[in-house]
């Protein structure tokens, strides 16, 4: 039985906490935010956790153990709660948490209403205003598919141009027909306001009337011989059709609703969400949950909506879930004053959507199944290739090869030179630890010396760590099994010059390339050991070397892109740091900002006339200088 003793701190804080509803924020003793929860009773709920400890799930155990402190936040009802701990939740990923793993944005489709000459275009961001958004959608396919159409039917701009009363030189598109031309003012803004209101029509989800529109057209051009314009509108209505065709798996209704179900094997958990849109199959997407072992289906249902509809802008009027949710009715609430209309939860029991639900339950289990089997097929690989790296740089069995890190060195004429470290733990990128140096001590096109000082700082820093008895997050302090150079002899050499003089004993090994520069050998003690006859030890090693190498050159090409940006942005007068950052924001690139008229670089925020002018004289005058 493990003994727990409440610190008097933790003891004083629980006196004052209120019974009030609100958000609990548990604190380690570094201050970051390990655990949020909700509760109606906030005094009951966090007394419960310093109270009969013994009877906690080890995971609670676990939690309670490294809580330093905790604070709260009343608010006024359960449902405002809710909401706090939703956003809480997303915004700090606390590691005790039931946390949703998607790295995805979601696609939206945006209607930009608040212009003149509305654009239609993907986007993954929200933003509140006069502008419509479609989604998010769980396929960015569906989205690609949904925009080529409208943009193959109706003539509206792509161009990002702000349109004024000059008459600029229409586009390509316009040429092509592929645009109406609104810069050309060509179209007045009724007529285009028609197409903006078909295409917010399809994208409503009505499509059949489109296409019994072009269909006709289509006969009507084919009566005339005007057999090339049919075949245009022959290939939309096929198009169209498509589209359509990739909804019809499954219809349930005419409604809006989400089915959810999860399946959960060993220690990882899948939730599976399917959009159903005016009966049809819009997306279909996987989640993994990360520390949803031992919780009950309530609990990873309560996670999996907080987190995903919290940033959502379609909620749907009726969602349908595997498993009875606890709070059913707060959820509910919630979602209704999150959408702005009444959202339903329930758990189907007979009919159709019974077999949906299960339907979209089966898939998840068929993904944690597929997922499984695949990391079994991985690890099978990694265990390979440990195997025979070992053989063949003769490694004893009783030394770990468990953590490998990998060094390059990337700069141009010695210019900008930086390092990189990537590790590899168990065969798998440990994208966490990965660490990124620019050469401060060495001056021109020096490799090796280059190499010597990141190799120097990151073991100069592990060495400080490491007598810091007992602390998390120095992860530093952690020294690899395995170290690979981006190099020959030399490079393997100066390496090894560093580790002797500071009595660190790691083995070293030179990632040897081609005359392709591709992984050819590796360098070790001296000797060239050949990779061709072992086939797993090569795929982990040029894998090494390629993550190495890009992690590297990212970095080198990140720095000279932010160099050339200040200098050229900062010789404008009137220009600053955020002014900079304003317009880059509105243009993307420093190439949009040279071919920019003056009206369009006035109209960016905080940018006045007379620098506007500046701008466009600066840029202009260098490319007439060019031209001389």
């Amino acid at each position: 039985m493990q003994t727990f003793v409440v610190k008097e701190s933790i003891k004083t804080q629980l006196k004052t906490v209120p019974h009030a509803p609100g958000v609990y924020l548990m604190r380690d003793s570094e201050g970051t935010i390990i655990y949020v929860g909700k509760s109606k009773n906030l005094k009951n709920r966090v007394r419960s956790y310093f109270s009969g400890f013994d009877k906690h799930a080890p995971k609670v155990q676990t939690m309670v153990v490294n809580v330093a402190q905790f604070e709260y936040i009343i608010t006024d009802n359960e449902v405002e709660a809710l909401i706090l701990e939703s956003n809480l939740i997303k915004k700090n990923q606390p590691r005790f948490n039931i946390l949703l793993k998607d790295d995805k944005m979601y696609p939206y489709i945006v209607v930009t209403l608040g212009e003149d000459f509305p654009r239609v275009y993907m986007t993954r961001t929200y933003a509140k205003g006069s502008h419509r958004y479609y989604g998010p959608y769980t396929s960015a396919e569906n989205v690609r598919i949904a925009l080529e159409v409208i943009q193959n039917i109706f003539p509206i701009r792509e161009c990002s141009r702000k349109i004024t009363e000059k008459i600029d030189r229409p586009c390509l598109n316009y040429h092509i027909g592929r645009c109406a031309g609104a810069c050309n003012h060509k179209i007045t803004k009724e007529a285009y306001g028609k197409y903006i209101e078909d295409i917010i029509r399809f994208l409503n989800g009505d499509k059949e009337w489109l296409i019994r529109e072009i269909k006709s057209r289509m006969e009507k051009a084919a009566e005339e011989m005007r057999f090339e314009e049919a075949a245009v509108l022959r290939d939309q209505i096929m198009a169209l059709q498509a589209l359509n065709e990739r909804q019809k798996a499954l219809v349930t209704s005419d409604r809006n609703e989400d089915y959810i179900a999860h399946y959960s094997f060993e220690e990882k958990t899948c939730v599976m969400l399917f959009q159903m849109r005016n009966g049809k199959i819009e997306g279909r997407e996987s989640f993994n949950l990360s520390g949803g072992q031992h919780e009950s289906a309530s609990d990873l249902l309560a996670s999996f909506l907080g987190q995903y509809y919290s940033g959502s802008t379609e909620i749907p009027r009726e969602i349908y879930i595997s498993d009875e949710l606890d709070g059913m009715d707060l959820y509910m609430q919630w979602l209704s004053k999150l959408s702005g209309h009444k959202v339903t939860i329930g758990v189907p029991k007979r009919g159709e959507k019974k077999k949906t639900i299960e339907w979209v339950a089966k898939n998840a289990k068929e993904y944690i199944v597929k997922f499984q089997t695949r990391i079994e097929k991985e690890m099978s690989l990694k265990a390979q290739a440990e195997k025979e790296l070992r053989l063949l740089l003769e490694f004893p069995d009783n030394l770990s090869m468990k953590r490998i890190e990998a060094y390059d060195i990337s700069n141009t004429s010695g210019v900008y030179s930086v390092g990189s470290m990537v590790v590899y733990d168990d065969g798998l990128k440990k994208r966490s630890d990965y660490r990124r140096y620019r050469v401060k001590t060495i001056e021109g096109s020096n490799d090796y010396g280059s190499m010597q000082e990141i190799i120097y700082r990151r073991f100069k820093r592990g060495l400080e760590e490491q007598k810091i008895a007992n602390e998390s997050g120095h992860k530093f302090s952690v020294f690899p099994d395995l170290l690979l150079i981006d190099g020959g002899k030399g490079h393997v050499n100066a390496v090894q010059e560093i580790l002797n003089a500071m009595q660190i004993h790691i083995p070293v090994a030179g990632m040897v390339k081609d005359d392709f520069h591709k992984t050819h050998d590796l360098i070790y003690n001296g000797d060239l050991k050949g990779l061709k006859n072992y086939n797993s030890a090569f795929r982990l090693v040029s894998e090494i070397q390629e993550e190495v190498h890009r992690f590297a050159i990212e970095y080198h090409k990140s720095l000279r892109s932010k160099e050339m940006t200040h200098s050229i942005l900062d010789e404008i007068p009137g220009v600053g740091g955020k002014r900079r950052i304003l317009l880059l924001k509105h243009f993307k690139s420093i190439d949009a900002i040279q071919q920019a008229p003056i009206e369009e670089i006035e109209a960016v925020e905080n940018i006045p006339k007379n620098v506007a002018i500046s701008i466009y004289k600066y840029f202009h005058k260098k490319s007439e200088n060019s031209e001389n």
